[in-house]
């Protein structure tokens, strides 16, 4: 079993997990100017602005390039998987949040005509608006540069 040195050694992962960790914090921030009030529940939840999907995901592909070479197969295959995961983010997870309200409308119809009918609510931020999404792509590969040029 690896030791939790090595683990914690590994530049990599950590750049990738403070990026994502920089994303939550950051929608908390966008959540309290939008909305007047501290809703500590954005730091856990998905969608929102910035993606943290994306944001993880291009900081291990931006760390993995300067880690290993920009032509190494491990870049490529952090590429793409990044642009996997962030085309799901904006289109997949979208499109079922879509459907989510569409079916939270049902149930609230249903709601008016039938009050015994009782049903938990559709989660309907699943996914990303394109801009989101570019917005963490930005975020990931900045602060994999930033950390580069501080600590080398």
């Amino acid at each position: 079993m690896p030791d939790l040195g090595h683990i914690l050694n590994n530049r990599v992962l950590l750049v990738s997990l403070i990026a994502c960790s920089i994303a939550q914090a950051l929608k908390l921030v966008v959540d309290l100017v939008k909305n007047q009030k501290l809703n500590v529940r954005a730091l856990v939840t998905t969608g929102g602005m910035p993606s943290s999907h994306s944001t993880l995901v291009t900081a291990l592909a931006t760390e993995v390039g300067q880690q290993t070479g920009w032509e190494s197969p491990d870049f490529a295959i952090a590429t793409i998987f990044a642009i996997i995961v962030m085309y799901d983010a904006a289109g997949v997870r979208q499109a079922a949040g879509k459907q989510a309200r569409i079916l939270n409308q049902i149930i609230d119809q249903l709601f008016q005509e039938k009050p015994e009918f009782n049903e938990d609510r559709l989660k309907e931020l699943l996914g990303h608006t394109p801009f989101q999404v570019i917005v963490g792509f930005m975020l990931g590969v900045g602060i994999s540069f930033i950390t580069t040029f501080i600590y080398g």
